[in-house]
């Protein structure tokens, strides 16, 4: 059986600042529809993913800001940065970890992927390894998003 993720419902507090915010990110906007007062669904896909993220009006109790660590896999993150800058984003500083290549999350809320021990190092992954490298950003409500540079896939993905 194939399984694929297609949809992440993401909790936000103002519709229309969402809105403007994945815009200016460069997600392209699927849906926008309204069928009543207490229904609005505003339907976004980043580019290049197959993944969508919505969010709106009667979509979900979950309190806005509280999703973390939700990751966009980038093949140049030094490029993704800057064009993320370029469009007046306000992103962290490239960074890796000193014990190798683990997921490293966002550090808002209460929510890290950090182990153990695991520290935070400036700068890019010093061989540059796929699954290396990383940045983060948050939407005006908080939900915090991870950029993970890829260039070259595990075995099986």
């Amino acid at each position: 059986m194939n399984l694929k993720l297609e949809m992440i419902v993401l909790p936000v507090s103002d519709i229309g600042r969402a809105k403007a915010f994945y815009e200016k990110v460069g997600f392209r906007l699927d849906v926008d529809y309204t069928a009543n007062n207490e229904f609005r669904v505003v339907h976004f896909t980043p580019p290049g993913s197959e993944c969508s993220i919505i969010f709106g009006e009667g979509m979900t109790p979950i309190a806005p800001g509280s999703f973390q660590g939700l990751y966009l896999i980038v093949s140049d993150i030094e490029e993704a940065r800057a064009e993320l800058v370029g469009r007046g984003i306000e992103v962290g500083e490239i960074f890796h970890d000193a014990g190798g290549l683990l997921h490293h999350g966002h550090e808002g809320g209460d929510v890290t992927h950090r182990g153990p021990g695991q520290e935070r190092l400036a700068g890019l992954h010093p061989e540059r390894a796929s699954y290396g490298s990383y940045l983060t950003f948050s939407d005006p409500d908080g939900n915090g998003w991870v950029l993970q540079e890829v260039s070259q896939r595990l075995p099986g993905r």
